[in-house]
């Protein structure tokens, strides 16, 4: 998501409309993997189409894994909700005492860095999440326009929403309409 968001931005593209990821990207124990991002040409609307592709690192005699479809577009969408006020009105704090173990249980053990949703609350079938990283690790995310394992940590609270099933280890494999509203928060 982080990609293709940077990939919008050096197009013109403000949202990204669609991504879905077609196979999961492995990283080798040792060296590294090559990345490939094809965006194509705009439409009569301006969307481009995107493509996320790799390959071993120096493996230039294999071909290249399609690893996500999407599609970027332009006019992000404002944000459903002041952020101003936070948490929101009549949110209820949702607790996350032992949510990370049983995450681990379910086989998804998540390091230091990955393990950043700090708290939750809900408001009927919303579900809203506070993440971060510890003082000493937040210039780590200066580099992104949103850090990798800030979004995954953010997604880790759609488990209260019934999205996924910590148990089951399911996962979230399409977004749609994701726009980014500020860097640096």
């Amino acid at each position: 998501v982080e990609m293709a968001g940077r990939a919008g931005d050096q197009v013109g593209c403000d949202r990204v409309e669609d991504l879905t990821l077609l196979a999961p990207l492995v990283l080798p124990e040792r060296g590294g993997v090559a990345l490939q991002l094809v965006v194509g040409g705009a439409d009569a609307e301006g969307r481009r189409p995107l493509s996320v592709y790799a390959r071993p690192d120096g493996a230039e005699d294999e071909p290249w894994t399609q690893h996500a479809t999407g599609v970027l577009a332009t006019g992000a969408r404002p944000a459903a909700f002041d952020s101003a006020v936070w948490p929101p009105e009549g949110a209820v704090p949702v607790p996350l005492d032992g949510f990370y173990d049983r995450l681990a249980d379910a086989g998804f053990g998540y390091g230091p860095l990955f393990r950043s949703l700090v708290s939750a609350w809900r408001a009927g079938d919303e579900v809203f999440a506070e993440v971060g990283f510890p003082e000493q690790r937040r210039g780590e995310a200066t580099p992104f326009g949103l850090h990798p394992a800030l979004l995954d940590s953010a997604l880790h609270a759609a488990a209260f929403a019934g999205l996924t099933e910590v148990e089951g280890g399911r996962l979230p494999f399409s977004w749609s309409g994701v726009s980014l509203h500020a860097v640096g928060a």
